[in-house]
């Protein structure tokens, strides 16, 4: 037997409306001082996919609208709710004021493996995915409440940013709709 693709008008998606009616998932993507507009719109893209609650672009991040942004995101800067703060530890403390667990997403000591990592059930947690070059900066490393590491058994220990975003709002996404 033969499996038919699905045509896009039988994939229900929803409209920008139904989007941000809709019930997000409690997770916030803080984006860390990333170059590539493509990676941006990549993001973006992914977050609207999950439902995530809302993206922070900081430093260098571009914001909407830019067409290399828009090439990737498919519209999805139309639905998901972000916000552009020059300073990305001023995000930090003010999620953590309320009461929101900021994880960097890293290589680093006392990191946790993503598969062994479990959401606060009932929380929101933000995730901040670092520069292309040079990841997440120390100082925010630092500032957050803990370290993700997405587990890397081959030679090359480094996933591109949108990558490591698919990667970990999908594991987020399968463990708070678990508990939820």
């Amino acid at each position: 037997m033969e499996n038919r693709k699905l045509r896009n008008s039988e994939l229900e998606r929803k409209s920008i409306e139904e989007f941000k009616e809709a019930k997000k998932t409690p997770i916030i993507v803080i984006l860390d001082n990333i170059r590539s507009l493509n990676n941006i719109g990549s993001v973006f893209r992914t977050a609207d996919a999950f439902l995530i609650e809302k993206i922070y672009l900081c430093g260098i991040t571009a914001k909407p609208p830019h067409k290399d942004i828009q090439k990737t995101a498919l519209g999805a800067t139309e639905t998901v709710a972000w916000e552009y703060v020059e300073d990305t530890l001023d995000v930090i403390k003010r999620l953590q004021q309320n009461d929101v667990k900021v994880f960097s997403i890293e290589q680093a000591e006392g990191a946790v493996m993503l598969n062994d990592f479990q959401p606060e059930r009932g929380k929101t947690c933000a995730v901040v995915f670092g520069n292309e070059v040079k990841g997440v900066k120390q100082a925010v490393v630092s500032a957050s409440n803990g370290i993700i590491e997405i587990p890397q058994l081959g030679s090359k220990h480094s996933l591109n940013i949108s990558v490591s975003t698919g990667v970990v709002l999908w594991d987020l996404f399968v463990k708070i709709s678990a508990t939820s």
